[in-house]
């Protein structure tokens, strides 16, 4: 495999996904909103109909890469499991009395069983683990803990595969992420594009930590953050991106730095779409499903603000024009006359309601062809009629996490246009 992304619409070669697991089994009615849930899901029904939404993609030509299976895979490595469980642990956390002995207990585990708790979670009161028995008699942290505490915290945003990492071009970056119970997703990535072999053995470049897989992004980057539903490649050398509730100008200017540095793009479309959970990425109000056709929620995009950045006379310096809208400035940076938008859903209750289902946030396996929840009926409808070939998957499960087919999908290989 050579990895690279060149665009949102060429051919879907290969992919990153998450089936669910333990962690969304963790969620309850006392804890989904610290985790960013809106509600809860019925687990084994959203198992299915991931199972069915893999299955459509495979149909399709597509290699479904699944990160529970990569990430075992990763941790047969000892220099993996060191690189990660330093990364969860670093210095003496979680507190002096048992850092090292729980270190050393998970080096000793099972790749399986490893990967599971890196995602699923590990709580105080399951930790039946060889050598750290007893351990509420020895470590403050664990006899003040209530039944609820975890050593390890549960991952149920995994399920989001789209959001760690961002494949652009012939690299990729390792994203700063928002919220701080999303954060280790990127270190589970980061371990997988540099220890397993798929990976390893391949060349490509890291764009962000600038140069290094081995850079973990630190806590406490404040606005300088970055999400991958707010980054899509249109086509080789431009790249439209968010400024969103969890992408920041910032990061954005560090990503546009790096890549013109690189020669690898030459302009930049940064659209900010504000501040909203009901909006929190790009990709939520904006997808591209064909050369030059795309779904849009028009209520927020009417809203935007839009500039292009380009590079400057000195590098790491940029021009930046304020474009008239996001449309016009895709149209311009695709060179098309005009850039068909497909609005959500029918009057604006419907709208509304489908926005909020994830019914902008679709994946084209190929240009014209996309996958999509089947409950957003009026949005599916209005793409069919402009010539779409939409796929249906059933998603009244996966939906309530907030996140439609383009969000539980990381591109890893795809063409461009």
């Amino acid at each position: 495999m050579k990895p690279g992304v060149y665009s949102e619409v060429g051919r879907l070669r290969t992919v990153i996904v998450h089936r669910p697991d333990m962690a969304l089994r963790r969620l309850t009615p006392s804890n989904h909103d610290e985790y960013l849930f809106d509600e809860l899901l019925w687990v084994d029904r959203g198992i299915e109909e991931h199972d069915a939404f893999t299955k459509i993609l495979e149909e399709n030509g597509v290699e479904v890469l699944r990160l529970d299976r990569l990430l075992e895979e990763t941790l047969r490595s000892g220099d993996a499991r060191e690189y990660i469980l330093g990364g969860v642990f670093p210095g003496d956390a979680p507190g002096v009395s048992i850092a090292g002995r729980l270190k050393d207990a998970l080096m000793e585990e099972e790749p399986e069983i490893l990967a599971g708790y890196l995602t699923g979670g590990l709580a105080v009161d399951e930790m039946e683990i060889p050598g750290m028995s007893g351990i509420k008699s020895r470590s403050l942290v664990a006899a003040a803990a209530g039944p609820d505490s975890y050593i390890l915290p549960p991952l149920p945003n995994t399920l989001f595969s789209r959001d760690p990492s961002s494949w652009i071009f012939g690299g990729v970056t390792i994203n700063p992420m928002y919220w701080h119970v999303r954060r280790r997703e990127a270190l589970n990535v980061s371990a997988i594009y540099r220890y397993h072999p798929e990976f390893s053995k391949s060349s490509f470049e890291c764009w962000h930590p600038k140069g290094d897989l081995a850079g973990v992004p630190p806590p406490g980057y404040g606005r300088n953050t970055l999400e991958g539903g707010d980054i899509m490649p249109l086509k080789k050398g431009c790249v439209l991106a968010g400024i969103s509730e969890r992408t920041g100008s910032g990061m954005i200017e560090n990503l546009a730095s790096t890549l013109f540095a690189g020669d690898e793009a030459e302009r930049i479309v940064a659209c900010d779409i504000g501040r909203d959970r009901s909006h929190m990425h790009l990709d939520t109000v904006f997808t591209m499903i064909n050369e030059d056709t795309a779904t849009a929620y028009p209520g927020v995009l009417e809203k935007s603000r839009t500039w292009s950045l380009f590079p400057g006379d000195v590098e790491g310096t940029f021009r930046i024009r304020e474009e008239a809208g996001l449309v016009p400035a895709i149209e311009d940076a695709l060179g098309i006359d005009a850039l068909n938008i497909i609005p959500t859903g029918g009057d604006r209750y419907e709208a509304e309601r489908e926005q909020w289902d994830d019914g902008n946030n679709v994946l084209a396996v190929r240009p014209g062809v996309v996958v999509a929840y089947r409950r957003n009926a009026r949005t599916n409808k209005s793409m069919e009629k402009e010539g779409i070939d939409v796929i249906e998957i059933e998603g009244c499960e996966l939906s309530r996490g907030r996140g439609g087919t383009h969000c539980m999908t990381c591109p890893v290989t795809r063409d461009g246009i």
